[in-house]
């Protein structure tokens, strides 16, 4: 069954909803500059909330290496141009990020990382070529794009380690908790019927 992350988290709100529905990882944007952007410190704050059950994925973009080496986050996504030689030097789990122009890149970057997330853009909710993943021996999440309508589709053709939204769980630029609730029901009852 794919696991399941829901990506930009802001508010307590989000945190009582993702405690209650229990998706397997969470994502804080810790890069500044983006819709969904919030401080390390509000991050912390939020993290201290969330359910035992759940890992918290800090989000970067292009960031010098020291602001992502932080003690409360339990994986690093890194978003932007990052170097495979970047990527060894975090102790903790990493997510890259390979968007369809990185695609043949993978196999710099499959020594030094323990996940891929394959991704159209930086969070506008588009969908890409899923034919177009590259093969990998490391597991990866699939975004951009993700929501009631493909999901099942995704799940079923591509096989992700773990699928990823963010705008699909969204009302009005907030957290939704019936369209949370929603998607997490399509992923678990996805291959078990």
């Amino acid at each position: 069954m794919a696991k399941i992350k829901i990506c930009g988290l802001k508010r307590n709100e989000d945190i009582a909803y993702v405690n209650e529905l229990k998706p397997d990882y969470i994502g804080f944007i810790l890069s500044q500059g983006f819709r969904r952007s919030i401080a390390v410190e509000e991050a912390r704050e939020l993290k201290s909330m969330l359910g035992s059950g759940i890992k918290a994925v800090g989000v970067f973009v292009n960031e010098p290496i020291e602001n992502v080496c932080l003690d409360f986050i339990d994986l690093v996504q890194l978003h932007g141009s990052e170097s495979p030689e970047y990527c060894a030097k975090i102790e903790i789990p990493v997510i890259k990020v390979l968007k369809p122009d990185m695609f043949d890149q993978i196999k710099d970057y499959e020594p030094y990382v323990d996940y891929f997330l394959f991704d159209a853009g930086c969070g506008e909710g588009k969908t890409f070529e899923w034919n177009r993943i590259p093969k990998t021996i490391k597991p990866f999440f699939l975004a951009g794009g993700l929501g009631t309508d493909n999901l099942r589709e995704a799940i079923e053709s591509i096989n992700p380690y773990a699928v990823d939204m963010s705008s699909s769980v969204e009302t009005d630029g907030t957290k939704d908790y019936d369209k949370i609730k929603e998607v997490i029901e399509i992923v678990r009852s996805t291959g078990n019927e």
